[in-house]
């Protein structure tokens, strides 16, 4: 009965796992799909909402969103922003797709910031928007490990490129490229009226409407430089949503559950390693490293961190082969915590990337705990002696019941049994068995008895 539940579950695992895959495959599919035009005729303004860290997923999601907008001859695509910031190279993917846009590009800053990677995308615009009491800047380079010294060369090296690359940015869509420089060297932070004031930005709105309304009959300047008027009268606000599958791995973008998914991967799989043919153990584990796959690719992960989980799992299967008296477990338990705490940033500018570090570290303590208590045990139960079968019986002390010249009978373990001795070994006395072959014992005399 046990093995058939363990065969249903197993047939289960495996198809959600099918179903998990096709689920993905589908929501690629129907993200790479043409979206349908909404009905009617006239001017459609199209619109997307960022408000979380700039990260791979909402490049693609601004990239196709885009696209969208430019395949269905939108006249305005309108970027709603609110972000800590996130990482350089999103940035500039998403960068390079405005500049280079058929269709104008606005920045809206709305709900509270746009501050580091959210304050360039605002820059490059062709038009900058902020709403009332919000704020934008601080933009000063951070790396995916943490903050560099001040005074280290690579720490100039980055901020020298950042600071080139906003003052580019603002000089070609002419704007203040000396304010946009200080809000890299010196993390600079402005309100909407401040930045209006110093020619950051080119108007202060209070939602999309609003900015429909102003940017009607008005001329804006494209990178390329050629300039272009909008008619927007009687234009259809169209937001554009995120896909199923796009915000399924939304969720997987959170450092802490990405850790979770990490160490739980990894206890399943020990699990069913240390004892086969558990079957869910292991399928749960191979189910959670493939979530972490997929969240990989979307978080800044100090792969070094992830060295040192994949060490500390080595010298947990070490300890199973090796005489260690434990320290093999305890050096994998301090690799799972130090693997822990560096496996992703904690940046004070990019508060969205900061784990719950508590909590993973109990959860790294938790898990190495249990696979070198399992290790142990499996450890102590392989060097146990057999009890039962043919090897059980090898060294057991018997008494002779006939004459053994060479052969006749013994009682060994509560049975008796037919016997063969090299010696002979006379009645009565005691015997011990040295190997067994099919149903004769070989057994010599125990002397002094």
């Amino acid at each position: 009965m046990r093995r058939t539940g363990a065969r249903a579950w197993s047939r289960g695992a495996a198809a959600a796992l099918v179903g998990l895959g096709i689920a993905l495959g589908a929501g690629e599919a129907l993200a790479a799909a043409p979206a349908p035009a909404p009905a009617g005729g006239g001017t459609t303004v199209y619109t997307v909402t960022l408000d979380d860290v700039i990260h791979p997923l909402s490049a693609r999601y601004f990239r196709d969103s885009l696209q969208r907008a430019e395949r269905e001859g939108a006249s305005l695509f309108i970027l709603k922003l609110d972000t800590p910031g996130g990482l350089m190279d999103s940035m500039e993917d998403m960068i390079g797709r405005m500049t280079h846009a058929r269709v104008p590009v606005v920045v809206f800053v709305h709900g509270t910031k746009a501050a580091s990677a959210g304050f360039f995308l605002t820059i490059a615009a062709d038009v900058a928007v902020m709403a009332p009491e919000t704020r934008f800047g601080a933009a000063h380079p951070v790396l995916a490990l943490g903050e560099v010294p001040a005074d280290s060369p690579m720490a100039a090296k980055i901020e020298n490129d950042a600071a080139a690359y906003v003052r580019s940015i603002a000089t070609n869509r002419h704007r203040n490229a000396v304010e946009a420089e200080k809000a890299v060297r010196e993390s600079r932070a402005f309100t909407e009226q401040e930045a209006l004031k110093l020619g950051l930005i080119d108007f202060v709105a209070r939602d999309e409407a609003e900015i429909v309304a102003k940017l009607d009959g008005r001329p804006i300047r494209r990178f390329s430089g050629e300039s272009v008027t909008l008619d927007l009268r009687n234009a259809r606000v169209v937001s554009i949503d995120m896909s199923r599958r796009d915000r399924f791995l939304r969720v997987l973008a959170s450092p802490t559950l990405a850790a979770l998914l990490l160490f739980a991967g990894i206890l399943g799989l020990y699990i069913e390693f240390t004892h086969p043919g558990l079957i869910a153990p292991g399928l749960i584990g191979a189910v959670c490293l493939v979530l972490f796959v997929f969240a990989s690719q979307m978080l800044p992960i100090n792969w070094i961190g992830v060295a040192l989980v994949v060490l500390g799992c080595v010298l947990f299967l070490l300890e199973l082969k090796i005489v260690s008296h434990g320290a093999l477990a305890a050096g994998g338990i301090l690799c799972l915590v130090l693997g822990a705490l560096i496996l992703f940033p904690s940046s004070p500018e990019v508060p969205g990337w900061r784990a719950a570090r508590l909590l993973v570290l109990f959860v790294a303590a938790g898990a190495g705990t249990i696979m070198a208590i399992l290790s142990i045990l499996v450890t102590r139960i392989w060097r146990l002696k057999p009890i039962t079968g043919a090897s059980g019986l090898v060294d057991e002390r018997g008494t002779a019941l006939t004459d053994l010249a060479p052969d006749g009978r013994v009682f060994v373990h509560g049975e008796y049994w037919n016997a063969r001795a090299l010696t002979r070994i006379p009645k009565g006395a005691k015997v011990r068995v040295t190997a067994v072959h099919d149903l004769v014992l070989d057994v010599d005399e125990v002397l002094g008895s």
